[in-house]
């Protein structure tokens, strides 16, 4: 958004569905091209960027690799890529980012919140719909940011946009009118709709630091009860993040746990989301409940929410569909707004 709004016209290939076109990709007339990698398989290691941008580093993909050393060996790999005249753009606030950050042979240009960065955010607000925030660059100040995309991790991400797009010779009040006017990828907190005064929210977040972010920021943005359902992704990334899965539902006032959707994987003795429903419960969660399939899902929240409450799909399967089904039903009851 930033770049078009500077007339640079780039082509674009990511990941997510950009609300704004209804796309992932778009065909520029411009040099530039904007690029999501994906580390999951290391394929990221292919491409040759100019401008390399590493929002965070984590244990993910375990699947593939066999700990997180090799992950950042993967990402040191990927930033040194970068050509004599280019740049890596590193959120110093992760700190599997910080400690690949001194090997990295081609300039670095940092943004963060909690530590020392080139690019900092003060004075962060989150109303009710929009987030401002006060940007600066190695002290100066920039200015005010306005974003209409909740949560902390835009803010973050924001950054991150800034710093490519001075690197591009744009000016802040360009960058600034860019951020200003994203609104979004689809299944990133993409709201759904609204029935009987109760909103319902997708998003695709499937790891724990995912899901920590997407709640926190649900939190901000939504001042009712939260009920979450969460399909689990993958035997292998369930097996290998268990733990961490038992702590990332704080946020949720009412959480509901679906089968784990496959993705073409076979099953893993002892791994299901019923071993997931008790290990949360034991944790401590206040109201957390197993439900296997999508008809009971949809049955219970039906029954369960209440005006106010929002309603969020979580997860990188199809649990989408269960939202859907959710406003779909009350349509038919003559009650959506």
């Amino acid at each position: 958004t930033i770049l078009a709004e500077g007339g640079l016209d780039p082509t674009m290939v990511i990941g997510g569905k950009l609300a704004s076109i209804g796309s992932n990709a778009r065909l520029g007339d411009g040099d530039i091209i904007v690029a999501e990698a994906d580390e999951s398989d290391g394929s990221f290691l292919k491409l040759s960027p100019t401008i390399a941008v590493v929002t965070n580093i984590d244990r993910e993909h375990l699947d593939y690799y066999p700990g997180i050393e090799e992950i950042k060996a993967a990402f040191l790999k990927f930033a040194n890529i970068v050509p004599f005249y280019g740049c890596t753009v590193m959120c110093n606030d992760n700190e599997h980012v910080r400690e690949i950050a001194g090997a990295i042979k081609r300039r670095v240009i940092t943004y963060g919140i909690d530590q020392p960065a080139d690019y900092s955010a003060n004075d962060i607000r989150f109303l009710e719909s929009k987030t401002l925030y006060q940007l600066s660059y190695r002290g100066e100040s920039l200015g005010d940011v306005e974003l209409i995309v909740p949560g902390l991790f835009n803010v973050y991400n924001s950054m991150a946009a800034v710093a490519v797009g001075r690197e591009l010779g744009l000016d802040t009040a360009t960058i600034r009118k860019g951020l200003k006017s994203f609104s979004g990828v689809q299944r990133r907190l993409e709201v759904k709709g609204r029935a009987r005064q109760i909103t319902v929210v997708d998003d695709y977040g499937h790891h724990p630091t995912e899901i920590l972010a997407t709640l926190a920021a649900a939190r901000q943005m939504w001042k009712g009860r939260l009920i979450v359902v969460f399909q689990p992704h993958r035997f292998t990334r369930t097996k290998a993040l268990f733990d961490e899965f038992t702590r990332s539902f704080s946020d949720a006032d009412i959480l509901v746990l679906n089968d784990i959707y496959p993705a073409s994987e076979a099953p893993i003795p002892g791994i299901n989301s019923a071993a997931l429903w008790a290990a949360i419960k034991e944790n401590g969660h206040p109201h957390v409940e197993y439900i296997g399939q999508v008809q009971n899902t949809l049955d219970f929240l039906l029954t369960t929410a209440k005006p106010g409450d929002t309603i969020i799909t979580l997860g990188a399967g199809s649990v989408y569909k269960i939202g859907e089904a959710f406003l779909e039903q009350l349509e038919k009851k003559g009650e959506k707004k």
